[in-house]
């Protein structure tokens, strides 16, 4: 029987698909889905409280002939899932910075012993090169619920490509086990927000090294400041606002 199916956290597409035996597909180009579709654009993202139309599932025949052997391929399983491990680039030596540093002038000109007032604004940020760098080819292990699925070297460009179930809830990649420079990362699996939303917007900063909390506001300091780091950094118009570049330039770096 046709049910309207409300979306709960960690839920996607392939993940309901999958519990209920359809292809993912079905459900994301059934008819009664063409609204969710067009708001949303992709089918691993959707947002708490979503609603998915799950229609009667139908059955199919296949003729083949009896005491022979033959092979079905179930389409859609496993899911893919492509992550890639960055860290922060060693320190480089500055030389002698401190002291060209005493040597520039004070902001607004003004010395100790000068009695004249002066409005100062916090300066700019500045954006440095590159802070950060890939994790290449170091091994790893990955954790689905508790159950190692996974082990290997991450690629040249730190990417790790790994098949999981499409209903997997929680992942544990550890890299460089049991050894001195050790990382784990704890991994939501199907938690990510649509980036039309505010709170889907958070998490991708966040998720590229750009601070703020994964809930508030639109106009809110920490999202404000993360924004204008991220669109200085991104060669985008600095406005600390959510607008269409960024939102796109987020969906890109961030892969979905």
């Amino acid at each position: 029987m046709p049910e309207d199916y409300t979306v709960q956290p960690g839920d996607c597409i392939s993940s309901i698909a999958f519990e209920r035996g359809f292809f993912w597909q079905t459900l994301w180009n059934d008819g009664g889905n063409a609204k969710l579709k067009e708001l949303r654009k992709d089918p691993n993202v959707l947002q708490e409280g979503d609603i998915v139309h799950i229609p009667d599932l139908t059955l199919k025949q296949e003729s083949g002939a009896t005491e022979n052997k033959h092979k079905f391929k179930l389409k859609g399983v496993p899911a893919k899932l492509k992550l890639r491990l960055m860290q922060p680039k060693p320190p480089k030596d500055k030389g002698d910075s401190a002291s060209s540093a005493s040597s520039s002038p004070s902001p607004g000109g003004g010395g100790a012993g000068d009695n004249s007032t002066s409005d100062l604004a916090d300066p700019d940020y500045e954006q440095t090169a590159e802070e950060d760098e890939p994790i290449k080819n170091a091994p790893y292990v990955l954790e689905v619920d508790g159950v190692i699925v996974d082990q290997g070297n991450t690629d040249g460009d730190g990417y790790v490509k790994i098949t999981i179930k499409p209903d997997a809830r929680e992942g544990r990649l550890t890299v460089h086990k049991s050894q001195p420079e050790e990382r784990i990362f704890m991994l939501d699996l199907g938690v990510m927000d649509p980036v039309d939303e505010v709170s889907g917007v958070r998490k991708r900063l966040a998720n590229l090294g750009f601070f703020c909390a994964p809930d508030g506001p639109a106009d809110a300091d920490d999202l404000v400041i993360a924004l204008r780091h991220f669109q200085e950094g991104n060669s985008l118009n600095v406005t600390g606002e959510i607008d269409d570049p960024t939102k796109s330039k987020l969906k890109e770096l961030h892969g979905c």
